[in-house]
């Protein structure tokens, strides 16, 4: 099996005690590679090497941070392919969709290198004589990066991208469960010729290499993707040592169809919706909200497409669905099938595991019948189980729409402007998607509101979650009338 250390200040480092542990393959159930188990020493070590070498990299002009970051754009897309291979090794999503993220990653750098050198501070009007007031932004410093295992290089690419631009250095601490990448993708960094210990990599559980990362007082900011639990606990720690805090956390997220859509392509947006990437992404539109006049219609319809899935080997580009990435997910999303069952929910599709080789497939799974008070249809399932819930009027979808705690995203299908108008106003999320689903982009800001979140990633604002505004005060004169009164 291949062996990986951490990546620490340049160079392969192993884990101060010594200590690995495996990752593997959730299609075939096998290990292929070792980690190194890091500790709060190793963060320590990391911490240590960003830390050194913020100065030089925030003092760099910008405009050289950025020509940096588009040759690694460049490095990126040359690399895509084999990325991509390595993340469907690591989390089972399919080839097809892993392949194509890891090509536009590259549009992240892109973006970020040409934003570099265009973020303005401003010349301030003054209500006092003799004074010259302006604003620059600059680097926070230290940034701790915590990704996921479902979309590991995109989303620390969303992350990565504008703290570089910025001028800050980073450590990174991506899942126990997909670090090979994230790994990997470190020999690009050192090709594009970001200087040591500007980005700088520890692998291990989240207790052990995580949390120390977090507390760490030489850290100014953590930037996390995952879970609205975890991303809680680190908000609450965070706050202890005061750092910034940018969180993308979970969703519940409403798929609505009105009667008047065009119902073939709201199928096809629904499947997309929960079934693609195997229902494990936090923009999953678990809440399908059918008006009632056309529920048992469009409900065939969606049921006799889904059940056409191929359920296989993620590597083969004529497969729909790949395995459940880790275990414990597995055993959650079937705990799930087993409460929307006891719940009195009807499951019309799927609802039970599906034979493969590592043993973590989990069938595309259908239930009508859901009330929106129920557990199925109010916890993040993270997996390919879809809640059927229906509807009467436009307020009524308002209602039910917006009755979760989370607030990541929406999807409305309609032909009435009018209607997608109002829709995308009242829905309380962060993106709205009227006649499509899973639309992101570099250039569009994204995150969440309620238990989905705090921050925004991508866009031109998301540069500014990696800065802090500073004002400035040049008195042309230096007389002081009177030292004891505020000026």
């Amino acid at each position: 099996m291949k062996a990986y250390h951490h990546y620490i200040d340049g160079k392969a480092v192993a884990a101060s005690g010594g200590e690995t542990f495996e990752t593997v393959n959730p299609y075939t159930g096998e290990a292929w590679a070792t980690l190194a188990r890091g500790t709060a020493a190793d963060v320590d070590a990391a911490v240590a090497a960003a830390n050194a070498a913020f100065d030089g990299w925030a003092t760099t002009t910008p405009t050289a941070r950025g020509r940096l970051l588009m040759k690694l754009a460049d490095i990126v897309e040359r690399e895509a392919e084999r990325l991509g291979e390595i993340e469907v090794r690591d989390n089972g999503k399919l080839i097809t969709e892993m392949a194509g993220q890891t090509a536009y990653m590259a549009q992240w750098y892109r973006y970020y290198g040409g934003l570099a050198d265009k973020i303005e501070g401003a010349v301030l009007p003054s209500d006092k004589p003799g004074i010259f007031n302006f604003t620059r932004y600059e680097p926070m410093g230290v940034v701790g990066i915590i990704t996921p295992w479902n979309s590991p290089l995109l989303l620390l690419s969303w992350k990565l991208a504008p703290a570089l631009a910025a001028g800050c250095t980073v450590v990174i601490k991506p899942s126990e469960f997909t670090s090979a990448s994230t790994l990997e993708f470190m020999a690009l960094v050192e090709e594009a010729g970001i200087p040591p210990g500007v980005v700088n990599v520890v692998t291990g559980y989240g207790a052990e290499a995580g949390a120390p990362l977090v507390e760490h007082p030489d850290v100014a900011k953590i930037s996390f993707t995952g879970s609205d639990i975890s991303g809680q606990k680190i908000n609450e720690v965070a706050a202890k040592t005061f750092k910034h805090v940018s969180l993308e956390l979970g969703g519940k997220s409403p798929n609505i169809v009105f009667e008047d859509a065009d119902l073939d392509a709201a199928v096809m947006g629904a499947i997309s919706g929960i079934f693609a990437a195997t229902g494990q992404t936090c923009i999953a539109g678990s809440r399908l909200l059918l008006q009632r006049s056309i529920h048992d219609a469009f409900v065939e319809k969606l049921v006799k497409v889904a059940s056409e899935a191929t359920i296989g080997d993620p590597m083969s580009r004529d497969t729909h669905v790949g395995p459940v990435t880790t275990p414990p997910q597995y055993a959650k999303i079937l705990d799930y099938i087993d409460v929307a069952k006891s719940e009195g929910a009807t499951c019309v599709l799927g609802g039970a595991p599906h034979d493969g080789p590592g043993g973590q497939f989990v069938q595309p799974t259908i239930f009508t019948g859901v009330d929106n008070t129920m557990r199925i249809a109010q916890e993040e399932v993270f997996g390919p189980v879809l809640s059927v819930i229906p509807f009467d009027t436009e307020e009524d979808a308002v209602r039910i729409g917006n009755d979760v705690n989370f607030g990541l995203a929406a999807g409305v299908w309609t032909t009435d402007i009018g209607r997608a108008l109002r829709m995308s106003e009242r829905l309380k999320v962060g993106t709205v998607w009227v006649n499509t689903y899973r639309a992101v982009s570099f250039m569009s800001p994204f995150g969440g509101t309620k238990r989905s979140g705090m921050g925004r990633e991508s866009g031109a604002e998301a540069i500014k979650e990696y800065l802090q505004t500073k004002s400035v005060w040049i008195a042309q004169e230096t007389s002081v009338a009177n030292p004891f009164v505020m000026r």
